[in-house]
Order: C-alpha cells, then sequence, then structure tokens
C-alpha cells in the first residue's frame, strides 16, 4: 500500500518511469512478506511527499519483477536505489531515516 504521492514501479513501467526519468527517482525495493519493508513504508511516503515535484519517489515489489531485483544485485532487502540519468547514484540496505533519503535527493 503506498501514500498517495508514491510510485508503484513495475516490470512494464520501470524503465519509462526510473531509467528514462528526466528528474532523480528514489526507488524502494521491497516485498509484502518483508517486516522490515513494511516499517520503512510510511518512511518512503513521507520522503515521496516531502520531495513532490523535485524527485519520483516510489515501490517496486521484488517478487512481481525479480529481474529487475537481480539485473541491480539486489540481495537483500529493504533495498534504496536513487537513481539520476538512468544511473544509480545511492544505495541504501535496511531502514534508514527519512532525512538520508531526502539529504540524498536534494544533493542529485
Amino acid at each position: 500500500m503506498a501514500g498517495a504521492d508514491t510510485v508503484t514501479f513495475t516490470s512494464a513501467n520501470f524503465k519509462s518511469e526510473v531509467l528514462d526519468s528526466a528528474t532523480p527517482v528514489l526507488v524502494d525495493f521491497w516485498a509484502e512478506w518483508c517486516g522490515p519493508c513494511r516499517m520503512l513504508g510510511p518512511t518512503i511516503d513521507q520522503v515521496a511527499t516531502e520531495v513532490k515535484g523535485k524527485a519520483k519517489v516510489g515501490k517496486l515489489d521484488i517478487d512481481a519483477a525479480q529481474e529487475i531485483a537481480a539485473g541491480l544485485g539486489i540481495q537483500s532487502i529493504p533495498t534504496v536505489i536513487l537513481f539520476k540519468g538512468g544511473q544509480p547514484v545511492g544505495k541504501w540496505v535496511g531502514i534508514r531515516p527519512k532525512a538520508e533519503y531526502v539529504s540524498a535527493i536534494n544533493g542529485a
């Protein structure tokens, strides 16, 4: 369940929404069965609201998009990656404070 400003990324829209985006994109790689992922969810929603208009923030369910997660070398979740110009420019594994994500987006 994502917040109003949080985008749902899928295998079908990952290239257009993330890799081809003109603005920075913060992607939360998660799964429904992952407890820490569910704990991080509200933080991701808050970041999405805070940086609205400056960056895109969303979630990608790794169970539904295994090829993307594998292609990016994601081995544990939650993993959050900041993309700029289609390239990863920041990566966090585990739960991190909202300020870390916002600071990285503002610096992107």
